[in-house]
């Protein structure tokens, strides 16, 4: 009996995208939207994403543009941007508010790299951590009798060919993000 690496490569692919997720919030010099998924505000009595209430719009390369569908909750979302780690003092005229991202730098850049670099890292422990987890339950696999030994290296040779493969698209997307933060 072999073991079904399905499972474990589906949590691989889960990390990859949960870095991606992480990697778009880093506000590299451009306006992006993804900066503000993480913003609330109180609306009625609980925490109510941005995103769910304004029309938010990249207005050009450096300028967010957020309209809110109720003109009373204005005040509230300029609140919990100047609150949150989006880092931008929001720019307000009554109806709208604007987001204005300056151009980093050089040595914000260096610092964005650097960030980039240990999230990157943090990935790839999470991704080794599912190796792990993986080779144990060949280990204990083996232990109950259900594997032999020839079936467990196989298996953890898949493993270890499913982490390297892993490891080589989180470098790619490492390096991808760190090229565009060098650029700006």
């Amino acid at each position: 009996m072999k073991l079904n690496t399905k499972s474990y490569e589906e949590k691989m692919q889960k990390s990859i995208a949960a870095y991606e997720n992480n990697l778009a919030v880093i506000r590299a010099g451009q306006a992006n939207t993804a900066v503000l998924s993480r913003v609330s505000f109180e609306y009625y009595g609980s925490m109510t994403p941005i995103t769910t209430m304004a029309d938010i719009r990249v207005a050009d390369a450096k300028t967010i543009t957020i309209t809110p569908y109720d003109a009373t909750t204005l005040k509230a979302m300029e609140k919990a941007i100047l609150a949150s780690d989006v880092g931008i003092t929001p720019n307000s005229d009554g109806k709208m508010l604007r987001l204005i991202f300056p151009q980093p730098t050089e040595e914000r850049r260096k610092k964005l790299k650097k960030q980039v670099q240990k999230m990157g890292e943090d990935a790839k422990v999470i991704i080794r951590n599912i190796r792990r987890d993986a080779n144990d339950e060949c280990k204990k696999l083996k232990k109950d009798g259900q594997m032999t030994e020839d079936e467990q290296k196989a298996s953890e040779k898949a493993v270890q060919d499913l982490t390297d493969k892993y490891i080589k698209m989180l470098d790619a997307v490492t390096a991808k993000k760190e090229k565009e933060i060098m650029q700006i």
